[in-house]
């Protein structure tokens, strides 16, 4: 049965072909994720392309005649550039450094050049390029000393907007002069924020932006190029402004709004300066927002019981429409949980929200509160297989989104930088004493899972509150933060450590607060994955941690992909990976339950 749950399918990355009223996304349907196309005229959709490895990215040309699609090598993140012309019956490579990372930022108006960062020069060094597509020539038109990333040209091709990445959080955006070479800090970036979702006019001449500059949450903002003025157009005190998309006549802004792990989507009326949110869109998570024409809006939207789709949503009519049925799951749709929105009081009286998946409303059940990773991420609301699979086998799922959290506001997601790391462990520990005044919670089988960073925050979870858990699973998880910014790579180390502490100068502080040096005290069986190609959490941050338990006696296993990097994106390493953690509670947590009655 929990076969039903992993191959369910889905939609993403969606972008709309310049000039055509057609529709590409990614789609994991063969096994890996590859691009499809789905054409209004045929109502149906076709698979594009048929890479040995992943596409990572997709961008077509202003025109529509070509499209560019990066891939990468067993989960490395290290993805290569390839053009696509004719329908993709042509695949030319662009870029052949398998070596390096490669960022795309953008197609030039006329459709002739690209522009991306790569870090060729040195591994923290990220300089920009400019590139033929036809004859594949390529020039480096700026250096820079640290990670900075392209993320569009100017209308009239004679500059680049580019993106610095200051601190975990915050960037700031420049123009690089193509004649000249040299770049400048726009005037709206004096001020240290996040400035995300740039759109320019056709005439270059302004801008629209969500920041944080001026307030906690993000802000829709208009601002203009040659003096940095900025009004604000949309602002939701409580929450953030996601992404935002210019109309091809320039009369709307549709934007969409966070709002607790949900999406809604709104319209700004440029021409009578209001906005209002759309009517009949389902709940869930909107991306990829494009507009396929003025009057229709393209987007993938995923929920809980909605796995992935493309949608469109028509002005005139105010209705939205589903486009594709990739995550349609007969077999298991009626069974599907859509979770609860729940809070709990910390231990020092900060509100931390949290999902709560339940079917079962009597009795004493396990509980699994799984922990997401970033940390400067959010747990949102779409589909989780293993979610749905355990909330149908009797559990309770619990998915919170404890203090550095993104998505709601600046303040909350600062609360764990650094030397308050642990607070945000403790978040975890006052969960679990919330949810076990719950009559439906059997307080001595609850477990922990979390990926990442949130494999870290299991493992504290369970080296410093080791009576809370009854099981234990860590993907891809951070056993000591000094070993892990030692290893990981050098451009990601310098933004890493404004988050988690810098190395030498917090040593002791890592050093007090590492599972690694704390493993002896877990209590709890273990389940450990991790990817071999990992390039953002090294392997040995699991091989380390599992043979110290090991050499005691504790009880821990440890999986490792050989063809994965930090994602698991095979289908069939997908299975095994989430076959292994349901087993693994459902043997846990039930056994747990059953040992007392």
């Amino acid at each position: 049965m929990i076969m039903d749950y992993l191959q369910v399918k889905s939609a993403y990355q969606m972008k709309v072909v310049p000039q055509k009223r057609e529709i590409t996304f990614l789609s994991k349907q063969t096994g890996i994720a590859q691009l499809w196309r789905w054409n209004e005229q045929w109502q149906t959709s076709e698979q594009v392309t048929f890479l040995p490895d992943r596409v990572v990215e997709v961008e077509h040309s202003p025109c529509g005649t070509k499209t560019l699609v990066g891939m990468d090598n067993k989960g490395d993140e290290r993805q290569q550039f390839f053009l696509l012309k004719d329908n993709g019956a042509v695949v030319k490579p662009l870029t052949d450094a398998p070596e390096y990372f490669h960022y795309f930022g953008g197609w030039s108006s006329c459709g002739e050049k690209i522009a991306w960062s790569s870090n060729r020069r040195h591994p923290r060094c990220f300089d920009i390029f400019v590139q033929d597509v036809e004859s594949g020539v390529y020039e480096e038109v700026y250096r820079y000393d640290g990670r900075c990333d392209p993320i569009g040209w100017l209308p009239n091709g004679t500059g680049l907007i580019f993106s610095v990445q200051e601190t975990n959080i915050d960037n700031a955006l420049y123009l690089l002069d193509l004649r000249t070479k040299q770049a400048e800090k726009l005037l709206i970036c004096e001020k240290q924020a996040r400035f995300h979702s740039l759109q320019l006019t056709k005439d270059g001449q302004v801008g629209f932006v969500v920041t944080d500059r001026d307030d906690n949450t993000m802000a829709l903002c208009r601002f203009s190029l040659s003096d940095g003025a900025m009004e604000k157009f949309a602002h939701v005190e409580k929450w953030d402004i996601e992404e935002v998309k210019l109309s091809p006549d320039e009369s709307w802004l549709a934007f969409t709004i966070n709002e607790g792990g949900r999406s809604t989507l709104a319209l700004y009326s440029l021409a009578d300066h209001r906005w209002e949110n759309a009517e009949g869109v389902p709940s869930g998570v909107i991306q990829s927002v494009s507009w396929l024409t003025e009057d229709q809006l393209a987007f993938t939207l995923k929920s809980p019981i909605l796995p992935g789709d493309v949608w469109t949503y028509t002005l005139s009519e105010k209705s939205s429409t589903r486009v594709t049925s990739i995550g349609r799951a007969e077999a298991i749709e009626e069974t599907l949980v859509d979770p609860e929105m729940c809070t709990f009081t910390s231990f020092d009286g900060l509100e931390v929200p949290y999902f709560l998946y339940a079917k079962e409303k009597t009795g004493k059940n396990p509980v699994v509160v799984y922990v997401h990773g970033g940390p400067e991420s959010q747990i949102r609301a779409e589909y989780h297989p293993v979610f749905q699979y355990l909330a149908n086998q009797g559990f309770t799922v619990v998915a919170p989104n404890v203090r550095g959290s993104m998505g709601y506001g600046r303040q909350y997601v600062q609360l764990d930088d650094r030397r308050k790391r642990m607070d945000s462990v403790a978040d975890l520990a006052w969960l679990v004493k919330d949810l076990s005044k719950k009559e439906t919670v059997d307080p001595e089988a609850i477990g922990i899972m979390g990926r990442s960073y949130g494999g870290f925050m299991v493992l504290a979870a369970l080296t410093h509150y080791p009576d809370l858990w009854a099981a234990g699973v860590d993907i891809v998880g951070i056993s000591h933060f000094r070993t892990f910014l030692e290893n990981t790579g050098e451009w990601r180390r310098k933004l890493r450590e404004v988050e988690y502490g810098y190395l030498g100068e917090d040593n002791d502080f890592f050093e007090d607060i590492a599972p690694l040096n704390h493993s002896d005290k877990i209590k709890a069986p273990l389940l450990v994955f991790h990817g071999r190609n990992d390039t953002r959490v090294p392997v040995s941050e699991a091989e380390q941690l599992v043979a110290d338990m090991k050499y005691r006696g504790q009880q821990v296993d440890l999986h490792i992909f050989e063809d994965e990097g930090h994602f698991t994106e095979k289908l069939d390493n997908h299975i095994t990976l989430n076959q292994k953690i349901t087993q693994f509670f459902l043997y846990h947590l039930n056994h747990s339950k059953s040992e007392k009655e």
